[in-house]
């Protein structure tokens, strides 16, 4: 099949859904608000996870001055910051499973 002729059956697909003829797969999913993590939590974290503030901070791609200030309680993670946060407090292997530094 083509690109037009597969674009083309997406947009006969559409209409006909508009119309009532077809139905649509649909799935609902929900999201976890992201945990607020304080500066001691971020050290427990880096402390479980056996890395220095330098690898840390390599690792969760920010500069040793902001991993400072997380632990210091001077500034939060951002949203971003604190969903990768929660998934290496939740699961430790995530830096070995993705080679995010090597050893």
């Amino acid at each position: 099949m083509s690109v037009y002729e597969s674009i083309m059956q997406g947009l006969n697909e559409a209409v006909e859904y508009e119309k009532g003829n077809v139905k649509a797969r649909t799935a609902t999913i929900s999201v976890a608000p992201i945990p607020d993590i304080d500066s001691d939590e971020v050290k427990s974290i880096r402390n479980s996870l056996n890395m220095t503030q330098v690898i840390f901070a390599a690792v969760m791609g920010v500069s040793v001055k902001t991993v400072e200030a997380w632990e210091s309680g001077t500034n939060t993670p951002s949203g971003t910051a604190r969903r990768m946060l929660y998934m290496l407090k939740t699961d430790p292997t995530i830096p070995e499973k993705f080679n995010l530094y090597c050893r």
